[in-house]
């Protein structure tokens, strides 16, 4: 069978309406995917974990006053000023000045504008004045990157960079990072680097005029360069920004005199180095924080600066060439003033070392604590009668500065005075804690062990630093609460620091009473308005101290050398007190001291009579009284039993028993033997009491006091060189004698307040003895003491 082919052309298919409607969904479903990709793509960019732009780039470190002045500016790690601050920070006027002049379709670009690249690309070619068409992401890239955008190759790159910074980077992230290293002269990059250089200020705070200058910097910073004071470049270029500015917005023509202002800038060699002792320590501690916020005042420390200089200036003389102080604000624990050294600059001196955190011996600034912590313990009350003469505490014999003696005077008088030898006998009587213990929860750091100090510590056998004693003296002003001290100041989510009670109100309150009492050296008179002032020396004059409570501020003084050389003029009250009272004058005459903290007087707090010579309740025979503070419950309360009535025949002067005729009543004071003889130390001999006639057999019934061994004290001593023991009593009036027993065994006899020495059996070491004191009308007491033998 033969096939034939028709050769007529077969007409084509025609397609269906229906299938050209599929194919166009086709495509466009593969372009909504196509975009689908894209974003998934540009999303995972943005989303991928990334490092931040404020990352890329070293920054400075700014340390601030409490109000916000510039203290120090220092240089990031490649050598610039560059201070990173969020896009929040840095003024509305400088964002949208910039956004005006170099970018202004910023926020609807995708990094590069074609038009603009395009325009400035046409002005080149045809010789025309050059027009940048880098948007502000292109500069970034260039900065970040390092770019070198002067060839067509480094163009491309630098297009292809800001493509990438805008695929991984939002439109705030990049104007902040912009704003951030964008070049304002030399070595100045940022907004915030250049606001504090050229303008003293934040750049949050610009005003309209600062703002246009800092806009048209980053465009030629070489000849626009602000600190070169009138340039008209610079100001050339400002009224261009102005007329921008003021064609967009017709309502900013009334600031036209403001924004016209000539701007005196200034310069990166006047950068501010303030306290710098205080900046350097934050510096130090603060590692990591870009901006240190002090509790710096800067009037503060100017007025102890200024004083401190003129003091020391006019005291060169005698070899005082050195200084440091501490101000402290109480009330909220915030350093305001921190003076390291005379003289930062000084190398003579050591002027770089922070004095205020090098431990040296504090004298006697410690004593107060002693008598505040007496006060809780109840053992005194600020009119008790201690006694000032020469005594032993087991080894340690202590002696006054002036190695004299006072005699009786009262708890307050002996701190006034700074007596060394009640000020132990106090301490001596302290049960925990004790001075030792109230340092080491007050904050002192690195102390030995207790044992090592022994009862030298009261008079600054330890080291502190002057910060320290700062913290100490504010337990006092705050009410016997311990808080550490602040150098910066507080974030709004920190947790303040749960302070610790060390004394009662009421102890902190008579403390500082008593301190208050004490006379300025220029005056011979109390301050007023009133200070708690204590001074102190170290041994061997080689510091002298003065610290104190005034208003409501704490403030330390130190004068002496960082080498530890003596000095005989380095006495508390003649170096230290002058400067520290000055200081105080200069600050409240410049009315930086804002007054006595709001406080009530303690609840358990009451005045008191007593009789003024003994302390105690005055009786109705007491003739001279006076009112102190005593703390309910806790003071110790006697009656006085001084004051005796006895007859005197007025013919022959002699005691009689009774009323007679010619006879008259006198009062005589019945001192025991031990007071007598201080007062005739003293050079206040006190009569005898008469011991002829009616009033024998009326003798007190006191048992003798031994002062020597103490007790509770373990005593030491060594084979080769044995040094005995002293053992001393007082004795009621009239005792003539007193013997002394070591385990019944007869030591021997002296008289009251006299003292002999007793060597205890050296073969063998721990024993236990009973030592007793019984006078010669058989009242007795004992003490028990252990001795030790060391090889």
């Amino acid at each position: 069978m033969t096939t034939v082919l028709d050769p007529s052309p077969q007409p084509s298919p025609q397609p269906s309406p229906a299938s050209g409607r599929g194919s166009k969904r086709g495509r466009a479903r593969r372009t909504l995917v196509a975009f689908a990709l894209i974003a998934l793509l540009l999303a995972v960019l943005r989303l991928w974990p990334h490092a931040p732009l404020s990352e890329t780039v070293g920054s400075s470190r700014a340390v601030y006053a409490q109000s916000g002045e510039l203290l120090r500016l220092t240089l990031a790690s490649d050598e610039q000023y560059r201070l990173w601050v969020p896009l929040d920070r840095i003024s509305p006027t400088l964002v949208d000045a910039v956004l005006l002049y170099e970018d202004r379709r910023f926020y609807a670009h995708p990094g590069v504008n074609p038009a603009a690249l395009a325009r400035s690309a046409w002005r080149i070619a045809s010789g025309e004045r050059r027009q940048g068409g880098s948007t502000l992401t292109m500069q970034l890239a260039r900065r970040v990157y390092g770019i070198d955008s002067r060839t067509a190759m480094g163009k491309i790159a630098q297009i292809g960079a800001a493509l990438w910074l805008e695929a991984r980077f939002g439109k705030r992230e990049i104007l902040e990072a912009y704003l951030n290293t964008a070049p304002y002269g030399g070595n100045i990059e940022g907004v915030q680097a250049a606001s504090l250089i050229y303008f003293r200020k934040d750049a949050a705070k610009l005003s309209l005029p600062e703002a246009l200058t800092l806009a048209v910097i980053p465009q030629n910073p070489v000849k626009r360069i602000a600190e070169r004071g009138r340039n008209a470049e610079l100001q050339s270029a400002r009224e261009r920004l102005w007329a921008l500015w003021a064609e967009r917005d017709p309502t900013a023509k009334q600031h036209a005199p403001d924004a016209q202002l000539a701007l005196s800038a200034q310069s990166r060699g006047s950068l501010p180095f303030l306290a710098p002792h205080a900046t350097d320590m934050l510096l130090a501690q603060e590692r990591g924080v870009q901006e240190v916020r002090t509790t710096i005042d800067l009037r503060m420390q100017a007025t102890l600066e200024r004083v401190m200089g003129q003091y020391l200036r006019t005291h060169a003389d005698v070899g005082m060439t050195n200084a440091s102080a501490l101000l402290l604000d109480a009330s909220t624990m915030q350093v305001r003033a921190l003076i390291g050294s005379a003289d930062w600059h000084n190398d003579a001196i050591a002027g770089q070392v922070n004095g205020t955190q090098a431990k040296r011996s504090p004298g006697s600034t410690l004593k107060p604590f002693i008598y505040a912590l007496a006060l809780d313990q109840g053992l005194l009350h600020p009119k008790t009668m201690l006694k000032d003469a020469p005594t032993s505490f087991g080894p340690y014999t202590p002696e006054n500065f002036d190695h004299r003696f006072a005699g009786p005077l009262s708890a307050q008088e002996a701190l006034i005075r700074s007596r060394n030898i009640p000020a132990v006998s106090v301490a001596a009587k302290l049960s925990k804690p004790g001075l030792y213990d109230f340092m080491r929860l007050g904050g002192v750091q690195k102390l030995q062990s207790e044992s090592h100090y022994g009862l030298a510590l009261v008079l600054g056998g330890g080291e502190v630093t002057p910060e320290e004693l700062a913290g100490l003296y504010a337990t006092l002003a705050n009410g016997g609460i311990s808080q550490p001290l602040r150098y910066t100041q507080p974030a709004p989510d920190e947790r303040p620091v749960q302070p610790l009670r060390l004394l009662s109100e009421e102890a902190s309150f008579i403390t500082l009473d008593m301190l208050r009492h004490t006379p300025r050296p220029d005056t011979t008179l109390p301050a007023r308005p009133a200070i708690a002032w204590k001074t102190g020396t170290s041994w061997g004059f080689r510091d002298a101290w003065t610290a104190g409570v005034f208003g409501r501020h704490v403030l330390v003084v130190w004068v002496g050398n960082f080498d530890g050389t003596s000095n005989p003029a380095l006495v508390g009250v003649d170096a230290a007190a002058p400067l520290f009272l000055r200081m105080v004058d200069a600050l409240r005459a410049e009315r930086l001291d804002l007054g006595e903290i709001a406080t009530r007087q303690p609840a358990d707090l009451r005045q008191v009579e007593v009789c003024t010579a003994t302390g105690g309740l005055p009786d109705a025979l007491c003739p001279v009284r006076t009112t102190t503070w005593f703390i309910a419950g806790k003071s110790p309360i006697q009656v006085s039993n001084l004051h005796r009535a006895v007859w005197v025949d007025e013919t022959t002067g002699k005691v009689v028993c009774g009323p007679q005729p010619n006879a008259r009543q006198q009062v005589v004071e019945q001192w025991g033997s031990d007071m007598r003889r201080l007062f005739r130390q003293a050079g206040l001999p006190r009569a005898s009491l008469p011991t002829d006639g009616c009033e024998k057999g009326e003798a007190s019934e006191t048992a003798p006091l031994i002062t020597s061994p103490l007790r509770g004290v373990r005593h030491t001593l060594r084979v080769k060189k044995p040094e005995p023991l002293v053992l001393r009593a007082e004795a009621a009036a009239g005792t003539q004698t007193i013997y002394w027993f070591a385990d019944d065994a007869l030591i021997g006899r002296a008289a009251p307040g006299e003292g002999i020495t007793w060597m205890p059996d050296m073969a063998d070491s721990g024993r236990r003895y009973v030592l007793r004191a019984v006078d010669d009308q058989g009242r007795a007491e004992s003490r028990e003491v252990t001795v030790d033998i060391a090889p």
